[in-house]
């Protein structure tokens, strides 16, 4: 056999500068990529806690609207869309967490306009399932077994009360601490205490 026949190895190099170059470029895409998705993920579980509070707060302000607007000739159903919009401990204990507000409006015979001046989430609560699925007691034992969530809001309001006889309106300022809880989708007040 001729010496000058090919032998069917190669001398240099197994990579080439352009091979080792594309392979880093690659990672490097696949890292921008993971690292989008990420950015995006998160971007996403924020906009979600955003909206979440937003609900949060206006299910707070809506059901203090009804409360601080409560007057003489609305009182009956306005404690009756107060009832429907709590849920646990407030619920059962309602007409006793209440009556004093009923109580005020029915013996002052007054109307009143109020208007709620802010709102805003001072805690949030969310109950860890323990290792049966069920959710440990927290601040409010009783709704740890149907409360996915619970925030607690602040409610600073204004009301202008016209008492019947009365000739100068009476102005009464509002702080209300009030628990929000989420049951099954649905945000309902299951504390309500007045801050003074």
């Amino acid at each position: 056999m001729p010496d000058d026949e090919p032998t069917g190895t190669v001398d240099g190099p197994v990579f080439s500068r352009y091979g080792i170059a594309s392979t880093v470029l690659g990672l490097i895409a696949v890292a921008a990529v993971a690292l989008a998705a990420l950015i995006y993920t998160q971007h996403r579980s924020d906009a979600d806690e955003l909206a979440y509070r937003t609900r949060v707060l206006q299910t707070a302000a809506e059901w203090t609207g009804v409360l601080i607007n409560m007057n003489k000739d609305t009182v009956q159903a306005d404690m009756a869309e107060l009832h429907e919009g709590t849920v646990g401990q407030l619920n059962a204990d309602f007409d006793a967490a209440v009556e004093p507000y009923r109580r005020l409006v029915q013996t002052l015979q007054s109307r009143t306009t109020g208007q709620i001046d802010s709102v805003a989430v001072e805690s949030i609560y969310h109950p860890p399932p323990g290792p049966d699925g069920a959710r440990p007691s927290g601040r409010q034992p009783e709704m740890s077994e149907f409360a996915s969530r619970t925030d607690t809001v602040m409610v600073v309001a204004t009301s202008v009360s016209e008492n019947a006889g009365d000739e100068k309106p009476k102005t009464v300022r509002w702080t209300l601490r009030l628990d929000v809880s989420d049951v099954d989708g649905d945000l309902k007040i299951s504390r309500l205490e007045p801050i003074r």
